[in-house]
């Protein structure tokens, strides 16, 4: 005989895609590692652009698509829109793994499955800081 379990904690589930779990638990019937939503088919990154709705974000990818007629290549971007387990707890601005799933409405078909960090974004206007401008400027002598 097995002997019963105490606790009536959730562990999470192994969903197939070589993720770590969340530390976080939450009763997400949505959720691929606390409910029981399977995951199959396309497994995209991308970064969250919003997070207004409830339990929904939207995730943005960026791709260059070459042009012939120019000989230069064209950015191009796609949005989705993907399930946003409470587990995660992904803020707007962060690198994320989103897999497919069923619809689970209308225009969902994407889960987010890992919070990959914050990504590099470039404010409007500023450019990436280099090395010499991260070094303090000397102090000026005058003449």
């Amino acid at each position: 005989m097995t002997p019963a379990r105490t606790s009536t904690a959730r562990r999470a589930r192994d969903i197939g895609l070589d993720v770590r779990a969340p530390k976080a638990r939450c009763d997400d019937r949505h959720c691929p590692f606390h409910g029981r939503l399977p995951l199959r088919g396309q497994v995209l990154e991308g970064t969250v652009v919003s997070t207004a709705m409830q339990r929904t974000a939207v995730i943005e990818r960026t791709l260059l698509h070459y042009v012939p007629k120019f000989e230069r290549y064209e950015k191009r971007r796609r949005r989705y829109l993907a399930h946003a387990p409470p587990c995660l707890n992904v803020p707007v601005g962060h690198q994320v793994r989103i897999a497919e799933t069923r619809p689970l409405s209308k225009t969902v078909s994407f889960c987010i499955i890992e919070d990959l960090g914050e990504a590099a974004r470039r404010v409007k206007g500023e450019e990436a800081r280099t090395a010499v401008e991260a070094e303090p400027a000397a102090p000026e002598e005058s003449a």
